[in-house]
């Protein structure tokens, strides 16, 4: 989180929000970061050997010619750090769809596709969540796109291309490129057929954080497609993208709370599959579920 942070400084609000160590997890006492990185909000924690981060969710960082007359400079100043004790899995240099793109490991595991964007086009964010449909998920990616946005409020399309033939092992009509918005954040999706040694799991996740138990209840309902992944607000969807489905108020419990409170909090959620909010609030002010409002300060 410090590299990222240095590194993004010079491209938009870049800082840490809060630092919290959860007591007693699977994986022991478990720290959990919160930052943000040129205006786009990331979690890290430090979860134990499960789970990897993986190419099949990189992060797109958008460099605009028409808002940074420096675009090009800074792209290279941002690969040099990522790439730097990292894997290179495409070289930075010209594409067919960008006059210099590259795609990078950092030596944290993290994807990173860094690319200097069209400056006659639609504005996008500087950072955007990308995922790539491998192995038995290639070819879902545009019924993917299309179920999240039935699910997702304030969802749009954005620019769309298909793999024309000729191009194999890519399959005719799957997707080369989409992007799109849910609830008002930007990602892109694409297709690939290519052997790739990965796909979707738990090292990197979605976070949604939550208004209300009903908002959490349907997003549960409507996306949870594999009962054994459920765990602490965790699920897997039917594409096997993970999923945090948390309430906005647990954030806040956690970068707040006296070690007190955030032990009883953990201990709370731990064994829960789909996240309660009650159960959380009374662990909070310590008090029994549905008891009388204690004293939150304990």
């Amino acid at each position: 989180m410090d590299t990222y942070v240095r590194a993004f400084a010079h491209l938009g609000e870049s800082r840490l929000e809060s630092s919290t160590v959860l007591p007693d997890t699977p994986s022991g006492d478990s720290l959990t970061l919160v930052f943000t990185l040129a205006g786009f909000r990331m979690m890290a924690i430090n979860a134990g050997p499960y789970f990897h981060p993986n190419p099949s969710i990189s992060f797109f960082v958008n460099f605009d010619p028409a808002r940074d007359p420096d675009a090009r400079g800074h792209l290279d100043d941002l690969w040099a750090v990522l790439s730097a004790g990292g894997q290179v899995l495409m070289e930075l240099g010209e594409y067919p769809f960008s006059s210099h793109y590259g795609w990078v490991q950092d030596r944290f595991g993290v994807s990173w596709q860094l690319i200097l964007s069209d400056p006659g086009g639609e504005e996008r964010p500087l950072v955007i969540p990308s995922l790539l449909f491998t192995g038995a998920q290639a070819g879902r990616a545009r019924e993917a796109r299309d179920f999240w946005m039935s699910v997702f409020e304030d969802s749009r399309e954005g620019l769309t291309a298909f793999y024309p033939a000729g191009m194999e092992p890519e399959a005719e009509g799957s997707l080369m490129f989409a992007d799109f918005t849910l609830a008002g954040q930007w990602f892109t999706v694409a297709d690939s057929h290519l052997d790739h040694p990965f796909s979707f799991d738990e090292g990197v996740s979605l976070l949604v954080e939550c208004e209300d138990q009903a908002e959490i209840d349907r997003l549960w309902q409507a996306m949870s497609a594999v009962p054994e992944a459920e765990q602490c607000g965790w699920l897997k969807d039917w594409f096997g993208v993970s999923w945090q489905i948390s309430p906005a108020e647990l954030d806040e419990m956690l970068a707040t709370g006296t070690p007190d409170q955030i032990g009883r909090v953990t201990r709370a959620f731990l064994p829960m599959h789909k996240l309660e909010i009650e159960p959380l609030r009374a662990a909070w002010e310590g008090r029994p579920r549905g008891g009388p409002q204690g004293d939150s300060s304990r």
